[in-house]
């Protein structure tokens, strides 16, 4: 194991610890990764917090296949075909977080309600159908959400964001949690209102003269 491949283990481990301090993860829920060489570093099947460790994490080919006891989480699939389909990818995080899966039981978007929505490359972020856990037709749909978006909602499932490090996707993903629950809070009095096209368009052009995501 080479230095570059101990930091991206260290790395990932504290992100990890991190997500279920920020509340985002709890048990054994979720699951991150990185880009390793031609295939990434994930995290094993069944791995919570307390029990994460630079050692426990597992090196992947896209293909599945993997050296050791410990075997990838069981969305690894998903986490492949992100990274297969999103070439600048280098970064997966995954949560079950309390405000993306409400809304993600209704498989219903995050509407362009704030400005902040167009962070994640649109004016909404999408909510893919529902499938089993693992599969490849949630890898698809989760990577063909993600070709033009940074994140998407899972229907009846959670949450899945991509980025260009490991720290970005993280935040992504906790952005989209504060944002799903603003926007449930708004709910409360009722349909909030929505950026217009021409606003969309105005918050773009600034978006890339001041760029407030990676």
């Amino acid at each position: 194991m080479n230095g570059s491949e101990q930091s991206l283990r260290a790395s990932l481990a504290a992100q990890y610890q991190r997500m279920e301090q920020l509340g985002l993860n709890e048990l054994s829920s979720g699951n991150l990764s990185v880009r390793l060489g031609s295939g990434m570093l994930i995290s094993a099947t069944g791995a919570t917090a307390a029990s994460v460790t630079p050692e426990t994490l597992v090196a992947c080919s896209f293909g599945g296949e993997f050296d050791g006891n410990l075997k990838p989480s069981s969305e690894w699939q998903m986490h492949a075909g992100i990274y297969t389909h999103c070439p600048d990818a280098q970064a997966v995080v995954h949560t079950h977080s309390d405000a993306c899966v409400a809304l993600a039981s209704h498989v219903a978007p995050l509407p362009g309600f704030h400005y902040l929505v167009g962070t994640f490359g649109g004016n909404d972020v999408p909510c893919v159908p529902y499938s089993t856990f693992g599969t490849p037709a949630l890898a698809a749909d989760a990577a063909n959400a993600l070709a033009d978006r940074t994140a998407c909602l899972l229907g009846n499932h959670g949450m899945i964001a991509r980025g260009k490090t490991l720290a970005a996707a993280a935040d992504t993903a906790h952005r989209l949690e504060i944002l799903c629950r603003q926007y449930l809070l708004a709910r409360r009095l009722g349909e909030p209102r929505l950026l217009t096209e021409s606003e969309w368009a105005d918050f773009h052009a600034a978006a890339d003269d001041y760029p407030i995501h990676d």
